[in-house]
């Protein structure tokens, strides 16, 4: 969807943006989608998640990302706009009556046929597992367990590229530039997820992010010690630090990941450092 700059000059929308949604479909199936109880960053009342606060109610739309429907053709009916996710949802009604959500891919419209099996055509928004997809291949919304629905290649404008296959396992180029193995028995779907330009929106205001939940971000160096690892010290100081921590006190940049994970074995190449 193309990002849209608001015409109007006031302070508040002067550099703002928004991208264009889909229109919005009046036949959306309520089977598919209940109400997403608030959390609000809260477990018992204390705070697990920082900077999450009230928002506006949303409905959870269920969405298939095992494509469980295998060998049933399916009809693009509708795209959606989806307040959970940065990406649109595209609605799909089957041969056979049934009605579930995917993730829409770029290029994705209304009328288009889909469907999903052990081997089917090589073409966006069909799924089928890795061993049967050409390499070189752009896949999104990939299973890392056979089975277990889709768990990584997910968001806006995201794509993985089927590099090479050595069985039992599908060599998979991420978009931050890990190389990872997967299996070939995951199933993953054809194509780019569409919404990319969803990184460039300009908020504008602090309101609209109040309405997506986000609470403000105070920095680390203008709270007190006690608060975080940088707070303290008279008037405005850096860090104090070789390298910036997070408010747990765990390092903030270069490599953070865990040593000795239990997945580091199907690491490859470690992501770009930056």
């Amino acid at each position: 969807m193309p990002l849209i700059k608001y015409q109007e000059k006031t302070n508040t929308r002067r550099f703002a943006s928004k991208l264009e949604r889909p229109k919005k479909n009046k036949m959306s199936p309520k089977g598919l989608r209940h109400i997403l109880p608030k959390k609000s960053g809260r477990s018992f009342g204390q705070v697990t998640v920082r900077h999450q606060g009230g928002r506006h109610k949303r409905y959870y739309r269920e969405i298939d990302f095992k494509r469980k429907k295998f060998n049933v053709e399916g009809k693009i009916v509708a795209l959606e706009y989806d307040p959970n996710r940065n990406v649109n949802i595209a609605l799909v009604e089957y041969s056979n009556g049934d009605v579930s959500y995917i993730l829409a891919a770029k290029d994705l419209s209304i009328g288009d046929q889909v469907v999903a099996g052990e081997k089917v055509e090589v073409k966006v928004g069909n799924a089928m597992k890795l061993k049967n997809i050409p390499i070189g291949t752009v896949v999104h919304n990939v299973e890392l367990i056979p089975g277990k629905g889709g768990q990584i290649g997910r968001s806006a404008g995201t794509g993985l590229i089927v590099q090479a296959k050595q069985d039992p396992f599908a060599h998979l180029k991420l978009p931050s530039g890990e190389i990872r193995m997967v299996p070939l028995a995951s199933m993953a779907t054809i194509g780019v997820l569409g919404n990319e330009e969803w990184k460039n929106i300009n908020w504008g205001k602090a309101g609209r992010l109040r309405h997506l939940g986000i609470r403000p971000t105070v920095r680390g160096t203008a709270q007190d010690p006690e608060s975080h690892p940088h707070g303290g010290g008279e008037g405005r100081t850096g860090i104090g630090r070789k390298k910036p921590m997070t408010v747990y006190g765990r390092p903030a940049v270069g490599r953070t990941r865990i040593k000795g994970k239990y997945s580091d074995k199907f690491i490859i190449r470690r992501r770009y450092s930056k």
